[in-house]
Formats: structure tokens, C-alpha cells, sequence
């Protein structure tokens, strides 16, 4: 596995033991990996592989939350409005359509309710905290993938393309899916973190779903109680990845974004990531 590692030192901090722990930790496992790290108090970056493109699996959904707070907030509905449930959706190649299998979907809930209206807020949530398929394809077609693309190029993150809903079978195999990158992740999070999503209350709204995110395996696994993380995951074969905001009790901020791909052993990889969540964690605490 080869690791590109770039950091930007902050003052006299010298963050050359924690480069060598990352770099033997994420060793261990046979992958490509990437890493991005913000101290959003004083502006210090450690990227590893920043640029490289990954298949965006469920981080993907972040995105999505960020252009429905964007148009909730032009007035273009509210999260309070409704919209009707149902299991059927069009295929960006030719329109054909397409439903989601519940069996491939972490939240199944959703699919009990076809015909009855639920709130735009409440898909939403669990579009994030259950990292529902389902909910997330009924809000892409209220927001549409470009409105989305585009608004994620215009916050700095360029290489971000959200493309499409969950499962296109048609999609997938012409080879159209939702990527991402490490240092695109760092910047939509950097952003809700600073209240400059949106504007400052959508980003707060954004905040208090993501601290409810039910998958906590990587970045929150091995951190203190005491430590909040507004954070999304996501996963496919061979690929997963984490991604948000970790909030220290004393107020300070910083934002972590792991992903992998060509995984052989998924498990050995997310305890590594774990792992080196808490060396982050313990690299910036040592800095107080």
C-alpha cells in the first residue's frame, strides 16, 4: 500500500510521531486509504492520499442534507412539509424504472409506509442516522442530483459528484456512480462546522442530526464519552469510510474524514480506522 502524506504544521507543533503512527496503522491492512484532517482552531491539515477518488457509498448522503437545508432555506419547501412514500424511481440512463430491495437497505421501516406522507425533516433524519436508501432516494428526487452537484462545486468541494439515487442498476454498470474525495469531504464538513452551510441555523440543524448517527464504529469508537461526533458513514464491498465534525468538551473543533477501498478484511480496516481516530483525538488534546 502506498501513502502519500502532506501536512501543514501549525506554529511549533510538530506532528512527525503522529504521520509515523497513522502511516504503520493503516499499513497493517491491505487497501487504499485516505485521510484529511482540520483543526478548526487554528487551521492546521494532515492529508493522506486527499485527492484520490472513492466510490462515495453513504457519504454521499451528507451532500444531500446540505441542498435540502439550501432550499429549504430559498423557501422552496419546509422541512415540516410532507411528501408521499413510495418504492419506485427512474434510472439516469433511459428513465426506466427501478426499486430499492428493503434486504439491501440498513432501515427497513421506511418501506411499511408506502402511500402515507411523511415530513421532508423526518426522511432526512433517518436518510442520515439509519443511512436509509430509501429516504435518501425519495429526497434526491425532491432535490435533484445536479441542484446537488453543483451546490457542493460551489462550496470548494470539486471533485465531489453526486450523480445519481441508491441502487441504479443501470447506472452502476455504465460505470455512473457518486465519488468523493477525503479533502471534499473535509471542506462540506469544515463548512457545516463553521455555520457557513447554508447559513448558520441550517448548519446547527445539520449538526444536531449528524450527533445521531446509530453506525459509530470508526471515528467515535475509541474516543472518550465525552466526545461528540456529527459524523456520516458509509459502506460497500471492499469499501468504508467515515466522515465528520469531533466535538471536545472544551469547546474546541475539529473535522476527520477516513476512507478506504480495495479492502480485503473490512473488519481488520475499520479498527485500524478506529484506531486512528484516537490518534488524532490524543494529537490534538496534547495540543492544549
Amino acid at each position: 500500500m502506498t501513502i502519500l502524506l502532506s501536512v501543514i504544521p501549525a506554529g511549533n507543533k510538530n506532528p512527525k510521531d503522529m504521520k509515523e503512527q497513522i502511516q504503520a496503522e493503516l499499513a497493517k491492512n491491505k487497501g487504499v486509504f485516505a485521510l484529511a484532517f482540520k483543526d478548526l482552531a487554528d487551521g492546521e491539515e494532515i492529508l493522506i492520499n486527499e485527492r484520490i477518488t472513492f466510490h462515495a457509498a453513504s457519504t454521499m448522503k451528507t451532500p444531500v442534507l446540505i441542498e435540502a437545508y439550501k432550499q429549504a432555506a430559498s423557501g422552496k419547501f419546509s422541512m415540516e412539509d410532507s411528501i408521499t412514500v413510495r418504492n419506485d424511481f427512474k434510472s439516469i440512463i433511459d428513465g426506466s424504472p427501478y426499486s430499492l430491495n428493503p434486504k439491501d437497505d440498513s432501515d427497513t421501516g421506511l418501506y411499511g409506509k408506502a402511500g402515507s406522507k411523511v415530513k421532508i425533516y423526518d426522511l432526512l433524519y433517518q436518510m442520515i442516522i439509519q443511512s436509509s436508501n430509501l429516504a435518501t432516494n425519495l429526497i434526491i428526487d425532491l432535490v435533484g442530483a445536479k441542484n446537488t452537484n453543483q451546490t457542493m462545486h460551489e462550496m470548494g468541494a470539486n471533485d465531489i459528484q453526486v450523480l445519481r439515487g441508491v441502487e441504479d442498476s443501470k447506472a452502476f454498470r455504465a460505470g455512473l456512480n457518486n465519488t468523493t474525495t477525503a479533502y471534499d469531504q473535509m471542506i462540506i464538513f469544515s463548512k457545516i462546522a463553521e455555520g457557513k452551510a447554508v447559513d448558520e441555523a441550517s448548519s446547527e440543524a445539520m449538526i444536531n442530526i449528524l450527533l445521531d448517527q446509530k453506525f459509530n464504529d470508526k471515528i467515535p469508537a475509541k474516543l472518550p464519552k465525552n466526545v461528540n461526533v456529527a459524523h456520516k458513514t458509509g459502506w460497500i464491498t471492499g469499501v468504508n469510510h467515515d466522515a465528520g465534525i469531533v466535538l471536545l468538551p472544551d469547546g474546541r473543533k475539529y473535522v476527520l474524514v477516513l476512507l478506504s477501498k480495495e479492502l480485503e478484511d473490512d473488519k481488520a480496516a475499520v479498527k485500524s480506522m478506529a484506531r486512528v481516530s484516537r490518534m488524532v483525538y490524543d494529537y490534538v488534546v496534547g495540543k492544549s
